[in-house]
């Protein structure tokens, strides 16, 4: 468990207290917009709503590309429910033909400019993480070839970021969803950080892509642990919310706890039913996970 400087575990009403105990989760379970449109309706209103259910954090991979008026209207919702921000997405591209795996220059240079661009819109949430997701396997070069090419690009935007405080994180992805990425297996993505050796490049470990990949995830997470910045999550088969697949949560968001982690834990997932009663559903699924 944590200590007593944890997030605290699900609040249980005192029957002689009039007042309802705001829920309280072990982790800063972070959702995203859309999850709970139906309680919430535009963008402030959801994140009004997530607050009210005790959610402390919120991610959007869509951040970078909102207009600044709906971008500092977010800011300021997360502001006045003192949430803090996850991940939004930092380049462009990523899951197309080769990226930063190419050694392409001028796809390097577009890619440290999206990196300059993600740290301006960072800094409106205070935030301090952002997806990269390195991009395709290159059939034209060998594996030493596209980790050199890989490590530099890494390095070069790690260096941008570094006086910012922003770390970018780098997400390996399953090969089921998507044929090919670079990053596909925990240990691959260790090894890689370890050679950029920078305080602002790290590992987005999806436990969803994982569990696909590679399963074993405790054991996996333990292992690369100094290497990881942040955790999404998503139940396996059918990307859902947790309960709905083979994964054990309950024991993840455990090991997670006893960690100490207390960075955001991003709902990139969807919905397993529709509307009202399936946002329901999402909200009942994270409160039998976290009570352990």
């Amino acid at each position: 468990m944590l200590a007593s400087t944890a997030i605290g575990r699900t609040a249980k009403p005192d029957p002689m207290n009039q007042e309802v105990t705001k829920r309280t989760f072990n982790l800063r379970y972070a959702p995203h917009l859309g999850m709970f449109s139906q309680h919430g309706g535009d963008a402030t209103g959801q994140i009004d709503f997530m607050a009210a259910e005790g959610f402390t954090a919120f991610e959007d991979n869509s951040m970078r590309h909102r207009g600044r008026a709906e971008q500092k209207a977010i800011a300021d919702a997360l502001d006045r429910n003192n949430m803090l921000m996850g991940v939004l997405v930092a380049n462009d591209g990523g899951f197309g033909p080769p990226l930063i795996t190419s050694g392409d220059k001028d796809i390097e240079d577009r890619f440290c400019a999206n990196v300059r661009e993600t740290i301006e819109v960072a800094k409106l949430f205070n935030g301090k993480y952002a997806t990269v997701v390195c991009g395709t396997v290159d059939p034209e070069l060998n594996a030493k070839q596209q980790q050199a090419n890989v490590v530099r690009a890494l390095k070069r935007a790690s260096a941008i970021c570094e006086p910012h405080g922003l770390i970018l994180c780098c997400e390996p992805l399953n090969w089921r969803d998507h044929p090919d990425q670079y990053l596909r297996y925990s240990p691959h993505s260790y090894e890689v950080m370890k050679q950029v050796d920078s305080p602002s490049c790290k590992i987005l470990f999806d436990i969803y892509h994982q569990q696909a990949s590679e399963g074993n995830l405790i054991e996996h997470m333990d292992k690369c642990w100094d290497e990881i910045a942040y955790i999404q999550v998503g139940d396996n088969p059918g990307r859902r919310e947790p309960g709905t697949g083979e994964i054990n949560y309950r024991n993840v968001f455990k090991f997670l706890a006893e960690k100490g982690y207390q960075g955001p834990v991003g709902m990139e997932h969807g919905n397993a039913k529709p509307g009202k009663e399936g946002e329901r559903a999402v909200i009942d699924a994270y409160i039998q996970a976290d009570d352990f």
